[in-house]
């Protein structure tokens, strides 16, 4: 059945009354009135983007009447179907108009994060980079022209943040910066990327790697200990998992409900680092933590919620707080689960890298270099996710 639009009236728009608490007036097509308490009127326009749900303010009523808030509506839906995003479109409009037309740092480095980098990374990784250019360059470098920055002032932007003892940090800024003046290449706003001439110029960070365990001994001390862990159910029954399904920490904290098929047994998801769909295969032990959560937290969005609120995923700091408390602090990370199942699977069970790979979210492409989609290799990695759960619980008996 087609959805009706236009289903408001001017005059059921002008009387709309507030009624103590926040009321939606729906026209269609996802635009609504929004009537706040204090009686003001907002129009907004729900729509998704990219499988994640968005909101969009079209205006103040009456300021915007029905009629052009409609005819605002459907622009906005004509440029979703060109791929674009409406808040974003709507931000760089308004800088635009603030810097008058000059392709500044700042402005170029804002139209590319909304045009580019927001489709290729998951929502807090966007926003992560976007506040990192925002504190560490757009103070020093963002209002001028980006044809006409030199080397030596990226430079001075990045040894301010090696000077607070965030070399890491450098780094990163310093590939955001060449990742806005590659853009700035392709739009014709200058000749090259500048950031290539400060090679060898920052300090060298060592990268340190998650803690994992590797040894079946190890490990089997460590079910143990979980499972007798006698802190909030939730965490107990997240650290479990966690071993189980080897996602990345984030992903396992932000599950939710909705993603969740008890009786197929599958848990689909837009993998958070590569930002491509992704679907874990849940064994029978995985499946039995589930439903017990479900009794617990069935109201909940999410399967793990916070302690302190369920409408907020656990904190990022609950797994690492456990595995202290258990004692394996600098031994084992919420992250190395990853690290403990690709080396334990592969070397004690057999199972190939290619088929580890896809588990593990990682992008692997086929011989003629195309990416594998979400649904390859499900039979194996189902049954490999069985025996994956079976090979921690024989661990554990025999340990």
């Amino acid at each position: 059945m087609t959805r009706q639009t236009n289903t408001l009236s001017a005059v059921a728009v002008r009387n709309a009354q507030s009624s103590g608490q926040i009321s939606r007036l729906y026209d269609g097509g996802g635009m609504y009135l929004e009537v706040a308490p204090s009686g003001s009127k907002i129009w907004r326009l729900k729509y998704r983007r990219l499988g994640k749900e968005k909101r969009y303010t079209i205006g103040a009523y009456p300021t915007i009447s029905l009629a052009e808030a409609r005819k605002r509506r459907d622009e906005a839906k004509r440029m979703l179907a060109d791929g674009l995003d409406p808040s974003g479109e709507k931000r760089l409009n308004a800088i635009r108009e603030r810097t008058a037309g000059e392709n500044t740092f700042e402005m170029v480095a804002r139209e590319w994060l909304e045009r580019v980098y927001s489709s290729q990374v998951s929502d807090s990784h966007f926003v992560r980079n976007r506040r990192r250019l925002e504190l560490y360059t757009f103070p020093y470098i963002g209002k001028q022209p980006v044809s006409q920055i030199s080397p030596p002032e990226i430079l001075d932007c990045l040894r301010k943040i090696e000077a607070r003892g965030h070399v890491p940090t450098a780094d990163r800024v310093k590939t955001l910066c060449g990742q806005v003046f590659r853009y700035a290449v392709a739009t014709g706003r200058t000749e090259r990327d500048i950031t290539a001439d400060l090679r060898g110029a920052l300090r060298t960070h060592r990268a340190k790697h998650h803690a994992a365990i590797i040894e079946p001994d190890e490990l089997a001390e460590l079910v143990g200990a979980i499972e007798s862990y006698r802190g909030q159910p939730t965490t107990r029954a997240a650290l479990l998992m966690n071993l189980h399904v080897f996602v990345r920490p984030g992903e396992l904290r932000k599950a939710r409900w909705q993603d969740i098929d008890l009786d197929c047994g599958t848990w689909s998801f837009v993998a958070s680092k590569t930002a491509t769909p992704h679907i874990v295969p849940l064994s029978k032990q995985v499946l039995a933590i589930l439903k017990e959560m479900h009794q617990l937290n069935g109201r909940s969005e999410y399967v793990f919620p916070s302690t302190r609120s369920r409408k907020r995923p656990m904190s990022d700091a609950t797994l690492t707080a456990a595995l202290k408390t258990l004692g394996y602090a600098e031994r084992m990370s919420a992250h190395g689960a990853r690290a403990t199942a690709r080396t334990l699977l592969n070397e004690k069970l057999g199972y190939r890298r290619e088929l580890l790979e896809l588990q593990l979210a990682h992008a692997v492409k086929d011989s003629n270099g195309r990416a594998y989609n979400r649904t390859t290799f499900i039979d194996e990695r189902r049954e490999m996710m069985q025996r994956w759960s079976d090979y921690l619980d024989g661990i554990t008996a025999s340990a």
